[in-house]
């Protein structure tokens, strides 16, 4: 049986995850407007793998008892700037998220919950390739810049994830 402080807590971590999604897919609609389509695509794919993290915490939060209750999802902005502004915001907004599944973790293990942990471990791992793969955008970015050859090239190569 999860216990209820904790239910909250994954309920407000469901709305974090759709939320992520939201912001991905704002961000892409730039991308789109600034003929960016492997940008955009990168953008889109993540978004649509920030809704599997919520559909994990949903499917959870019942398996265990518990109630999903989904709560209204703030409205993302609408400009980022250019790319490499852009892919910084995803780092840090990955490196927010990142803070909330370790502060969900530490409540399961202050509730000796043993099930939450070990379901938060996903998420911490999840959250180690989500830094990772920003920062190695921003990385390349830094190093074409976010103008000319080089951003073309690299917009065909994120056009490419799979997902």
């Amino acid at each position: 049986m999860l216990k209820k402080n904790l239910e909250e807590a994954l309920n407000q971590q469901i709305k974090n995850e759709l939320y992520s999604a939201y912001l991905y897919q704002a961000m892409a609609a730039q991308c789109e407007s600034m003929n960016l389509k492997g940008f955009a695509h990168w953008l889109t794919v993540q978004a649509k793998e920030e809704v599997e993290h919520a559909r994990r915490l949903y499917d959870f939060i019942n398996d265990r008892g518990g109630r999903v209750i989904l709560e209204a999802i703030d409205k993302p902005p609408v400009e980022f700037g250019g790319v490499n502004e852009m892919f910084q915001k995803v780092l840090e907004h990955e490196q927010k998220v990142t803070s909330m599944i370790n502060q969900l973790y530490q409540l399961a293990q202050q509730e000796n919950d043993y099930p939450s942990q070990i379901c938060l471990q996903w998420f911490i791992n999840e959250q180690v390739e989500e830094e990772k793969s920003a920062a190695e955008i921003i990385g390349m970015l830094n190093y074409v810049g976010d103008k000319g050859q080089g951003l073309i090239m690299l917009d065909r190569e994120l056009g490419k994830r799979e997902g």
